[in-house]
């Protein structure tokens, strides 16, 4: 199961409340202005900045 599109309409960044996305892989969301990714576990993002990690630009 994946993330449905409206859930992903209503996420926003935690950190700079910016627009988010599903990576390729499906398995984090992506804010590419924070250049962090969100990891998703089980099914359900995991929406907290010190839990997030930074990604190459």
């Amino acid at each position: 199961m994946t993330i449905s599109q409206e859930l992903l309409d209503i996420l926003a960044c935690p950190k700079c409340k910016g627009d988010i996305y599903l990576n390729d892989k499906k398995d984090g969301l992506i804010c590419d202005k924070c250049k962090l990714l969100y990891e998703i576990k089980d099914d359900i993002p995991i929406m907290l900045i010190d839990e997030a990690k930074p990604i190459e630009s």
